[in-house]
């Protein structure tokens, strides 16, 4: 990669950044349309969010519904969508470690892969 001068040849430099774009915008989407599932109380109470975070639904089953403590099932509530966002962290990982990891793993670019002098 470079020119007879030594320098970096931009038109491979534009290629891979929309080449990462691509791939950034490729795993968004896919985050964007996968469900992942959390639960709680033995899975008296689910949680749906989206790969990107974004929740769906909330499911409880009547067992789980006790009027005279409300703060059970709060807490069974809280726990199935907690549960739900650490897979969705996972899934999140899974899709953009690729990408990241070739933006220099820092979400950022790796100004030293393009052959930048300095960097």
């Amino acid at each position: 990669m470079g020119q007879p001068d030594g320098q970096p040849n931009m038109q491979e430099i534009m290629k891979q950044a929309q080449d990462m774009q691509q791939q950034l915008m490729t795993a968004q989407q896919e985050l964007a349309n996968t469900e992942v599932d959390g639960s709680s109380g033995g899975g008296l109470v689910t949680a749906k969010v989206t790969g990107s975070g974004e929740l769906q639904s909330v499911s409880i089953d009547p067992k789980a519904v006790d009027p005279e403590d409300t703060e059970t099932l709060a807490d069974m509530v809280v726990a199935a969508v907690r549960d739900a966002n650490r897979a969705a962290q996972e899934l999140q990982a899974e899709k953009m470690g690729p990408v990241t990891s070739a933006l220099g793993g820092q979400g950022g670019p790796d100004m030293g892969g393009l052959g930048l002098p300095g960097m």
